[in-house]
């Protein structure tokens, strides 16, 4: 068996699921600085900081693999898939390379085939990361918005360098900034600050390009993970924060980690042990008593001055019972939490074949693609979803890992990921389980009316609803990145790691900067709790 340099099992070997190292009367007679409760990747970046200081840190994950929902499991034999995340870009750099995730087998592969889009009239663009060729399909598909294309991604950019500039100066470092804060770097380009506080997807497409069809091929990107319709306010800024990553000093790149998504969090895991931390998975925690203890659901008690919560804030609160702070417990509840994205893991005999552009292995396969909706049915959509039923046509975006990495799948078979909107949390009549099947035939029929071989190439399909990410990750509602991120809850709006409560720390997506893999929210909570206290 692999193992690190500290002689512990790699995480990878058995996928996350970690052998007993201790008994828990060892655990409740030793000595903890910190308990940090959940083993997500934030809260293992926050706990590799903290051990890394000379902390005893103890990690209790209460499902069976770490990783939260950047994990990874056999689906089906020799099929290795994450249940929620599927690509790399906003991992932060400081966190990639303080903590040497390279060392422990960190690589990634640049989706460099960027976002590949079919459309109803059997036309379709493929917006590569490369400025030139994706130039040359905007020039191809919609000639007359080739400036708006160039205008539409100098804001963008602009954003990002003002923001989050390369090297020092990054706001997602530190403590958030307030809305004049951020303001005052963007001074009077009101394009950018239209675009992070206030259009709507829409209305941003709108005022760059005339082409419907290039504004349908973005219209997704205002919505991922969020349960408001493109046409809301703010949803622009949803696109903006997934396009502000440098992935590799490339800004808005994303990528494929060798070896599946989950071998983010698995070598932070053999780093955070290797650093001294001690990590155990099936123990969960029933009870959080601020700055002294957590009670395990056996009833045993570990003791700690310091806990750090990497569970999402309305699990926490849970945790906390009375000891919440009524304020705080009111702002954690006025963040709206409930998800809106169903998941499918897919097991293929082959990759989809677009009519558009046909083939089973072609340059958009190693990309994303979207299927589209017009402007029409986005809203349509959004409204029949919230009244608990099911909208005619999903639209889907689909990562193929099996196109870059062999060995996440048996040898001639393909994987796919589907993260596709909109869909209720809870049905108008029935449950989840009673709607399965109708959502998984119109996951299908959304992507197979673009192609030639659907849904004759799916061997296998696994359908992930917002109760069952809830279930199997411990989202609440199912939604992703622990509560909205529309701009009325980001930035100084997000909630703090410092808590009202002495010595509880939050170190989730539900804190700043936000949801995705990014990392630096658990390193902005193990910065703040080994800050000097007045």
């Amino acid at each position: 068996m692999e193992r690190t340099r500290n002689g512990f099992p790699r995480t990878a070997t058995t996928l996350g699921v970690l052998p007993a190292t201790h008994s828990i009367a060892e655990l409740s007679r030793a000595r903890w600085d910190v308990i940090v409760v959940g083993a997500g990747h934030n809260a293992l970046v926050c706990a590799a900081y903290l051990a890394r200081a000379g902390k005893q840190v103890l990690v209790l994950e209460a499902r069976e693999r770490v990783g939260g929902a950047c994990t990874m499991r056999e689906v089906w034999p020799g099929f290795r898939i994450s249940p929620c995340a599927y690509l790399v870009g906003l991992l932060h750099d400081r966190v990639t390379r303080e903590l040497d995730l390279a060392a422990y087998g960190y690589e990634w592969i640049p989706a460099e085939s960027g976002l590949f889009i079919p459309f109803d009239d059997g036309t379709s663009i493929q917006l590569w990361e490369d400025e030139a060729k994706c130039e040359d399909e905007v020039r191809r598909l919609a000639p007359g918005d080739l400036k708006g294309f160039r205008a539409f991604s100098s804001t963008k950019s602009r954003l990002r360098d003002r923001l989050r500039p390369a090297g020092d100066g990054d706001l997602w470092i530190g403590a958030a900034p307030t809305h004049e804060q951020i303001l005052r770097r963007l001074g009077d380009d009101h394009e950018a600050r239209k675009m992070l506080f206030e259009w709507s997807m829409v209305e941003c497409l709108e005022h760059y390009f005339q082409d419907e069809r290039l504004q349908a091929a973005y219209m997704g990107q205002g919505v991922i993970g969020t349960n408001a319709s493109p046409h809301d306010p703010g949803t622009a800024s949803i696109h903006f924060h997934h396009q502000s990553g440098r992935l590799g000093g490339q800004p808005g790149m994303w990528g494929y980690v060798k070896g599946g998504m989950g071998m983010v969090s698995f070598i932070l895991c053999d780093i955070a042990r290797d650093l001294g931390a001690t990590v155990l998975t099936s123990t969960p925690v029933a009870r959080i008593t601020p700055g002294a203890s957590v009670e395990l659901e056996g009833g045993e008690v570990i003791h700690a001055p310091v806990i750090v919560s990497g569970a999402d804030p309305r699990v926490t609160l849970r945790l906390l019972g009375d000891h919440a702070d009524s304020g705080w417990k009111e702002r954690v509840l006025a963040v709206p939490q409930v998800g809106c994205t169903v998941k499918l893991n897919v097991a293929l005999k082959e990759l989809p074949s677009f009519t558009s552009r046909p083939g089973t292995f072609m340059p958009h396969h190693k990309g994303q693609v979207n299927t589209p909706l017009t402007k029409e049915e986005w809203l349509s959509s959004h409204r029949v979803s919230q009244t608990g039923r099911l909208p005619g046509r999903l639209w889907t975006e689909l990562y193929f890992h099996s196109a870059h990495d062999a060995t996440i799948a048996p040898a001639g078979v393909h994987t796919m990921s589907v993260f596709a909107q909109y869909v209720p949390h809870t049905f108008a009549t029935g449950t989840w389980d009673d709607h399965r099947e109708e959502v998984r035939s119109l996951a299908l029929a959304s992507i197979g009316r673009y192609c030639d071989n659907f849904p004759g190439a799916v061997i296998d399909s696994e359908v992930l609803g917002p109760p069952d990410i809830e279930r199997e990750v411990g989202l609440t509602g199912g939604q992703i990145f622990q509560g909205e991120c529309l701009p009325e809850f980001m930035w100084e709006r997000r909630l703090t790691p410092r808590t009202p409560m002495p010595g509880l720390y939050l170190c989730g997506a539900a804190t700043y900067p936000g949801g995705s893999v990014i990392g630096i929210n658990g390193f902005n909570a193990a910065m703040e709790v080994l800050r000097p206290t007045k």
